[in-house]
């Protein structure tokens, strides 16, 4: 068992109990959703979730600044959350932070730095931040937080009296709802899709608010480019009729439908949902979403948004796994559906598998825009992974399969975020700002644009706005292969040299791929930075296990981050690691690859 000194943040909910009693499932929900949105603040502090309690979490900081920041931004976060609630549907977090010894046993923490974390927060005012004097003392010098003094306490089960200092927030207005675009793709795909008219189960005067979300997320959906959306008439057309989906779903000749209902009880609404492969009944998705009325406009946007991001992603998933339509030869869709099932399954025998499809498919289909933006991506992500040698043969080849994307299908914000990618990744920083905006410009629901454009924003500097929109496409749960938010943040953070939040992203990164190339680099550059040597040597240890070859002059090649600081302080880091500058042989070993960007 470890002994280590560490910061100690608990929290839970005021008033659970009560919330409970008067609705267990909606209350179990909203704990759930507020969770899920704090949890990007604690990364970006560096912090450790230890584990979740019925009606709170524990957490670990390395940095007690970064652990009393992290509360007061979680805090803030809810304040902002709860500020258009009623009264009796607000959910607030108190929070308690203390910096003390702790033993360390696998994952979980033990010892008086717990305990009195635990005393701290039942002494903090809901939506406010108890923090001890060791810890205040600590970090007061690097904190612009004011915090009051609020005397000396005395604990249970804790000997000596503890003085405690305390935070509570300013409620500030919440933003109003991101503009819509009105844009509508047409173009044809295999699967078509059918939104039901969802269901009121509530008074015939809430009728308006089921049918608009219905037409909110047939607008949302249809800016994607992977599949067809049928129009309001012909789903509505079945509105209030006894009919099963199998017959509805011949009927529009829809591959998928999509059916829900809308429940409000005064000043909440429960939206549930669920996507349905009609021909066998089978349920492939279900989400439900309690929320309160509040701004009932912005309310709407964020169930719409949430929906969306859940339904295009699997119906990826479900197209990726369907067994071919084509009873001949596998036509170029076919191909490129193969090629998907591949890229969910992401090992390197898989990504080859993948790209060969791609390859296949967009030899049979010169046209099919989708594949040639998935082979852009896929050929990035190889080269990240340490899968793929990178050569700028490579890289003007993903380049052009963008260009081409984007003519083929310019209503794509797909094909304009993997433009904007590549175009940032080459240097090329006002093409990747212009595509980016595109992309968002296109379709307001992709947060896989969003967090395009904070790439963007990253490898020109920018990386607090960076790290802001990394933050809301990771909080909108896009769990799209795609995207590799956890990676950026690890980056963004280090070059902010907050280097414990960028190994909080760079740990989260390795859950997803033990062996993401880029991931180990950052991580042991990150380590060295704070001057944890035994740790970052076998970090570095870890890396050239994989990637013998590795070397900074090599690795730095394809960096073209605008600011030269940026790279010089990378460099820095990873050679204070231990990372070679460069290799006097380079050797490739079977497939394994010994070079990289």
């Amino acid at each position: 068992m470890e002994r280590r000194l560490s910061a100690i943040v608990c929290a839970d909910v005021a008033g659970y109990s009560r919330m409970m009693g008067a609705d267990e499932a909606g209350t179990h929900a909203a704990f759930k959703a507020h969770r899920s949105a704090v949890y990007p603040v604690i990364l970006n502090h560096g912090g450790r979730l230890v584990k979740n309690t019925g009606d709170g979490f524990l957490l670990e900081y390395p940095s007690v600044v970064g652990a009393i920041e992290s509360a007061v931004g979680m805090q803030a976060l809810m304040a902002e959350r709860n500020g258009q609630l009623p009264a009796d549907r607000v959910m607030q977090f108190r929070l308690g932070v203390h910096m003390g010894d702790v033993m360390a046993d696998e994952d979980e923490v033990f010892g008086d730095g717990v305990n009195i974390a635990v005393r701290l927060e039942a002494t903090a005012t809901p939506g406010g931040v108890a923090v001890s004097a060791k810890a205040y003392h600590e970090a007061s010098k690097h904190l612009s937080i004011p915090l009051v003094d609020a005397g000396v306490h005395k604990f249970k089960n804790i000997a000596e009296p503890v003085h405690v200092w305390t935070w509570e927030p300013v409620r500030s207005e919440s933003p109003g709802p991101e503009p819509r675009s009105a844009s509508n793709l047409l173009a044809h795909r295999t699967a078509i899709v059918g939104v039901l008219p969802f269901t009121n189960l509530s008074d015939s005067s809430d009728e308006y608010f089921s049918d608009g979300l219905t037409e909110d997320l047939i607008h949302a959906l249809s800016l994607q480019s992977f599949f067809r959306v049928l129009s309001r008439n012909p789903t509505f057309a079945f509105k209030g009729k006894n009919v099963s989906t199998r017959l509805i779903a011949r009927e529009i000749d829809a591959t998928y439908l999509i059916q829900g209902s809308v429940r409000r009880a005064g000043s909440k609404i429960r939206v549930t949902a669920e996507l349905i492969a009609p021909e066998n009944g089978e349920q492939l998705w279900a989400g439900r979403y309690d929320r309160d009325i509040g701004d009932l406009f912005a309310m709407q946007d964020e169930i719409t948004t949430n929906l969306c991001a859940a339904l295009a992603t699997e119906i990826y998933r479900a197209e990726a796994s369907a067994p071919s339509r084509s009873s001949a030869d596998l036509t170029a869709w076919d191909r490129f559906l193969r090629g998907l099932s591949h890229y969910y399954k992401p090992t390197k025998a898989d990504y080859e598998a993948s790209i060969d499809l791609f390859r296949e498919a967009i030899a049979l289909d010169p046209a099919l825009s989708i594949a040639r933006a998935y082979l852009a991506t896929i050929l990035t992500q190889g080269v990240h992974f340490g899968w793929i040698r990178s050569t700028r043969e490579l890289w003007k080849e993903a380049l052009d399969l963008a260009e081409s994307s984007v003519r083929l299908d310019p209503r794509s914000s797909f094909a304009f975020s993997i433009l904007s990618y590549l175009n940032a990744m080459e240097g090329n920083h006002d093409a990747a700002m212009d595509a980016a905006r595109k992309a968002v410009g296109l379709n307001a629901y992709d947060m896989g644009a969003r967090g395009v454009l904070g790439i963007c924003h990253m490898v020109i500097g920018e990386h607090r706005q960076a790290i802001e929109l990394f933050s809301t496409a990771v909080q909108q749960g896009n769990s799209d292969p795609r995207y590799q938010w956890p990676v950026f943040n690890a980056f963004s953070h280090y070059l902010l040299r907050q280097y414990d939040a960028s190994l909080s992203w760079a740990r989260e990164a390795l859950y997803l791929n033990p062996n993401h190339l880029q991931v180990l680099c950052v991580r042991a550059a990150a380590l060295a930075q704070l001057d944890r040597t035994e740790e970052s040597a076998k970090a570095v240890e870890v890396l050239l296990a994989s990637f013998p070859g590795l070397n900074v002059e090599r690795h730095l090649r394809n960096f073209r981050w605008k600011t030269a600081a940026d790279t010089a302080h990378y460099r820095d880091g990873l050679l204070k690691a231990g990372v070679p500058l460069r290799s006097v042989n380079l050797v490739e070993s079977g497939s394994k690859l010994t070079e990289n960007s």
